[in-house]
């Protein structure tokens, strides 16, 4: 309940502000996703984005199907797309633009990380540090 001000008004609550999206999907990510998912083999509600340990940088990107969020997650949407953040990465992965590129020889996503340190040179694995408060 509202305390009433002198004049015995109570204040109108300001509107809450939307939170920054801790991922961002560009224009080509989001179409390539929701083409995945269209035709993905099973009922899906989005993708999981997570890091995991391993490689010679130390940690690895990861994405699969998401049919449900698991305890702790973040859920997010953008551009249509619906984003499960495991919640150990999530300061991993904070101002994470994902992005789908297209070379003359293949496809892939690519993570464009703000936090990431390094990367190995085969490209498999990453530094990343953990974002500032």
């Amino acid at each position: 309940m509202e305390t009433p001000t002198p004049d015995n008004k109570v204040p109108t609550p300001r509107p809450r502000r939307e939170r920054p999206k801790p991922v961002k999907l560009s224009d080509a990510a989001a179409a390539r996703i929701s083409h995945i998912m269209a035709n993905a083999p099973g009922q899906y509600q989005g993708v999981r984005v997570g890091v995991t340990n391993g490689g010679c940088a130390g940690m690895s990107y990861t994405m699969d199907y998401a049919s449900e969020a698991k305890p702790f997650e973040e859920v997010m949407e953008d551009r249509g797309v619906k984003i499960f953040i495991d919640p150990k990465a999530i300061l991993f992965l904070i101002g994470t633009e994902l992005d789908f590129v297209q070379e003359k020889l293949g496809a892939r996503f690519v993570f464009n990380n703000p936090n990431q340190t390094s990367a190995c040179g085969c490209g498999e694995s990453v530094a990343i540090t953990p974002a500032q408060a």
